[in-house]
């Protein structure tokens, strides 16, 4: 169960897309157990923050993109267990779902497998289906399936939306209700999230590496303690920032014209493979974290601290009615 994660000690990890939002939070509860970490990230200079997580030399960084199998390769050199964090919400970047959820998950397992290692996890997230018609889902449904053919003792791992100090999301909307759009547009407001916090995500992950016997060859999806309907979430990160805007509901027909534009528009907060993602419930199913033996965090016990800065006054915000 979490917590016993002595078998670590002094393996090699490697850790794929490492300098990332869960990636931190994965590396220093890895170097806790006394793992030695390898992370793997396209710019290597831009993860230099984590090597004080962990003692001298505990922490090593190289350079690797999982679109190019040579460099997975060598990432994968005398490694003894391998996660795959990478993966992007939108191509509005440049880069491609198929390219990276699908076969660069595909090009990650072959190098792990090559390197024989015991215990790896595949970071995906719920709502993954081949037959989905957002290839953001469908493309990790394909990732999925190319790690289990290679290594079929992986675990899979299928978060909920990830809450943290970090986020894309609590913060995403924080930004949005704080800004100047006079109202706070609601698209899919009866569509359910259990959003689970990045801590409790991590420590899943590594007592998965730990237990191999346990949890390879499985797949869980990972949801906090609470299901809410997003217009709720939105409500509720209003009133923490002290929002007084009035939410707006989006009709389907003109949110979804909403992502054709965010297609190809940056500034449209959404895309259409996003739209088609709020379509259905994002919530998870048993056993959950109680499988790892982690008790849920909930989302009220840590977003209030880094909303504060939506507020107008920021942490120096008071309560007119209460002064507190």
């Amino acid at each position: 169960m979490a917590g016993n994660n002595s078998a670590l000690i002094d393996r090699l990890v490697v850790v794929v897309g490492g300098s990332g939002f869960v990636g931190r939070y994965l590396v220093q509860e890895l170097v806790k157990t006394g793992a030695r970490v390898r992370v793997v990230v396209r710019t290597p200079e831009n993860a230099n923050f984590l090597k004080p997580l962990g003692g001298l030399g505990q922490i090593e960084i190289v350079g690797g993109n999982v679109t190019n199998a040579a460099s997975m390769t060598a990432a994968f050199t005398h490694a003894d267990a391998g996660v795959n964090l990478v993966g992007i919400l939108d191509e509005r970047s440049g880069q491609k779902f198929a390219g990276v959820q699908a076969e660069g998950a595909a090009s990650v397992a072959r190098a792990a497998a090559a390197a024989n290692v015991t215990a790896f996890v595949q970071v995906s997230a719920i709502g993954a289906d081949a037959g989905s018609k957002a290839e953001y889902a469908s493309t990790k449904a394909a990732g999925e399936a190319a790690v289990t053919a290679a290594l079929p003792h992986a675990t899979i791992v299928r978060p909920s939306i990830v809450f943290g100090p970090e986020d894309q999301f609590i913060n995403r909307f924080a930004a949005m209700a704080s800004g100047p759009l006079p109202v706070v547009p609601i698209v899919a407001g009866d569509t359910r999230f259990q959003p689970v916090f990045v801590v409790d995500v991590a420590k899943a992950i590594v007592a998965a590496l730990a237990d191999p016997a346990a949890y390879g060859g499985k797949t869980f999806e990972l949801g906090g303690p609470k299901v809410y309907a997003f217009r709720d979430i939105i409500a509720w990160i209003m009133r923490e920032i002290r929002s007084t805007k009035s939410m707006a509901e989006v009709p389907a027909f003109a949110a979804k014209l909403m992502g054709r534009a965010g297609d190809i528009v940056p500034l449209v907060p959404m895309t259409s493979g996003q739209f088609e993602m709020l379509q259905s419930d994002n919530v998870a199913r048993a056993p959950g974290l109680d499988a790892f033996g982690i008790t849920p965090t909930p989302l009220e016990a840590v977003a209030p601290a880094y909303l504060e800065r939506y507020r107008t006054a920021g942490r120096f915000h008071r309560d007119p009615e209460t002064k507190a």
